[in-house]
């Protein structure tokens, strides 16, 4: 009888052990599932984190891509901003595949467009005595159809210089009309100008012209303007176009103009100088060299000038010498293919 009984109670400790052990099974497979998950998380997107490690390497070495075959760098470093727009792309995609590896390599080129570009985005002082002068560029066009309007759209900016690139006449006799009552002092060399409230002297020609291009093109002016802070040499510069084909970026004639103009500021005399013009490349392109590693940039603003219909660079550009451009941004549309842009200059009062 007590044989039986064993019997009888022996199943059920051997059930109740094999719970245990179900059990146990049960949360080392939930474990190990959850473990793999986590695992698979930092697996999945290699491909996307590859992509932001390639994005922080073009933004913080762009100098290192080589600019042959077609120009390759320059081309790159025209639109360098616009890598911001791979990073919310593989932002997004890596947010859909829940890809941790993809979102910890986000943060390189974040990390290396912030440094670039960042600053600009910072807000610039809206008080009216921030600036020592204001400025505008605009290349209003030579097909601009009105430029009685252009003219008056840039004097209520307020300006104290206005620089005009293609200007070609008529068009040309208008613009000295209607900016006469408020800049009472221009100055114009073949198709540049620069209108001025303030006594313009020993205006010059500038010789800009690369090899190659026919006699009678003139883009480039020299002056002097007598301004409350003393002495400027005015710059003011129209360099060759660069076109996009099938073989890249043609830019060698923008290139050697720009060298020339650049050999030009390094000769000046005058200490504090401003350069404004249609220059058909970016600060970060490389072919502007002979002229960022001589003058200062904007430290403020994007003003992405061109085209007017779908901005996608500032090829307009205001840079200094011993003076500061504190803040640069567009003003509305004209009647030209360009936006004008307009700057506040600072760090004259302190040379003077």
């Amino acid at each position: 009888m007590v044989e039986q009984v064993r019997q009888d109670v022996e199943p059920a400790d051997s059930a109740e052990a094999r719970g245990r052990s179900a059990g146990g099974r049960s949360a080392w497979i939930r474990e190990r599932v959850a473990w793999t998950r986590e695992r698979s998380a930092w697996r999945r997107g290699r491909v996307l984190a590859a992509l932001a490690v390639l994005t922080a390497a073009l933004l913080a070495f762009h100098r290192a891509v080589p600019n042959f075959p077609g120009r390759l760098g320059s081309s790159l470093e025209a639109f360098l901003p616009w890598l911001g727009l791979m990073v919310v792309v593989v932002f997004v995609l890596a947010l859909l595949r829940r890809s941790v590896v993809a979102l910890v390599a986000l943060l390189l080129p974040v990390a290396a467009w912030t440094y670039l570009f960042g600053g600009l985005l910072l807000p610039a002082d809206a008080r009216a005595d921030t600036y020592d002068l204001v400025v505008v560029q605009h290349n209003v066009s030579d097909t601009n159809t009105d430029p009685a309007g252009t003219a008056r759209a840039l004097a209520d900016a307020g300006p104290d210089l206005i620089a005009l690139q293609e200007l070609v006449p008529p068009a040309l006799t208008t613009y000295e009309k209607t900016l006469a009552p408020g800049y009472p002092y221009h100055a114009v060399r073949g198709t540049v100008g620069l209108w001025s409230k303030h006594p313009l002297t020993g205006s010059r020609l500038l010789d800009i012209k690369p090899r190659g291009i026919p006699e009678g093109w003139n883009r480039g002016l020299r002056t002097v303007v007598s301004t409350p802070h003393g002495e400027i040499a005015a710059y003011v510069a129209h360099l060759p176009s660069v076109r996009f084909g099938a073989s890249g970026l043609t830019s060698s004639s923008r290139d050697e103009s720009a060298g020339l103009l650049g050999e030009a500021l390094a000769a000046e005399s005058v200490e504090r100088v401003i350069l404004l013009g249609d220059l058909n490349g970016t600060v970060e392109d490389r072919g502007l060299t002979p002229l960022t590693s001589r003058m200062n940039v904007a430290e403020r603003g994007f003003a992405l000038s061109f085209p007017t219909a779908f901005p996608l660079a500032r090829i307009d550009q205001v840079m200094t010498r011993s003076a500061t451009v504190a803040h640069i941004r567009t003003l509305p549309a004209t009647g030209s293919d360009h936006l004008p842009v307009t700057a506040g200059i600072t760090g004259l009062r302190a040379a003077q």
